[in-house]
């Protein structure tokens, strides 16, 4: 096993907070708009917002709003091809060249700039002291943050259970709050598989680091339905914890991702 050092926990930081969050923002809406029709609920009570995305719509295509809200005249891309007309790549979960380390992420087409959000890792946030005995045991999903904060990946079992149940209990109305289908194998946010990442080896260099992110109070509401974490306890007031996966130096088409589950902090 290897390790990753970093200065201090203020220092394990490859890219900005303004980064991650402009990476999110961009492929999040591409996503929105690409599933405009889907969103009439949300669009009916936020005129405002449903003005907003009308303007961000390519000149190319001149859609009329009543096209926008048909989905038959409206040709919907999958969110995988989203994710390539958006960042240039996309991911996917396939069995790892790892000897038995069972299933792995992979770039299966395009290209990764080192710097780059290339994943996210799904699950229910844990503060510290909150109960986790039941969900953790035999769960290699438990991520660990700096500060003690936990992540439940876990996409099957007590673990799944747990994460719908909090995520159907903060649904404000027709606004989702986290997204439910990293559960599925139908993703609508196709970086959350960031969980399935394996670890290096010393033949296998790390090429993504974790990085912590605080999603900020200003992140749009109706964007919220793509993000693959939920809180536990609902009634602490605090930002919504993320983790994301950063490239350590540039990513071709066709390499796994390779990630460091160790970090020292000195």
């Amino acid at each position: 096993r290897t390790l990753r050092y970093v200065p201090k926990s203020s220092q394990d930081k490859i890219i900005s907070d303004e980064d991650v969050f402009e990476t999110l923002l961009k492929i999040f809406k591409a996503l929105f708009i690409n599933d405009f029709s889907r969103q009439a609920h949300i669009l009916a009570l936020l005129p405002e917002i449903k003005c907003k995305y009308l303007e961000l719509l390519t000149v190319e295509q001149k859609p009329s709003e009543e096209d926008l809200c048909n989905r038959e005249s409206q040709h919907v891309f999958t969110p995988e091809e989203v994710l390539f007309n958006t960042l240039g790549f996309t991911i996917t979960r396939d069995r790892s060249s790892l000897v038995s380390a069972g299933t792995g992420v992979f770039v299966t087409k395009g290209f990764v700039p080192k710097g780059t959000v290339v994943s996210m890792y799904p699950g229910t946030i844990y503060r510290k002291h909150e109960p986790i005995f039941f969900q953790s045991l035999g769960n290699p999903f438990i991520f660990r943050c700096i500060d003690g904060v936990l992540i439940d990946g876990n996409d099957k079992g007590l673990s799944r259970s747990v994460y719908r149940s909090c995520s159907r209990r903060d649904q404000l109305g027709p606004f989702q709050m986290s997204d439910e289908s990293w559960l599925t194998a139908a993703l609508q946010n196709p970086l959350a598989v960031g969980q399935y990442v394996n670890n290096c080896s010393y033949e296998k260099a790390a090429n993504v680091c974790y990085q912590e992110f605080d999603v900020p109070g200003s992140f749009p509401v109706e964007l919220k339905q793509y993000l693959p974490n939920i809180v536990y306890s609902h009634d602490i007031e605090s930002h919504l914890r993320c983790v994301v996966l950063v490239t350590l130096r540039d990513i071709k088409q066709g390499e796994e991702l390779f990630s460091n589950y160790y970090t020292v902090v000195n």
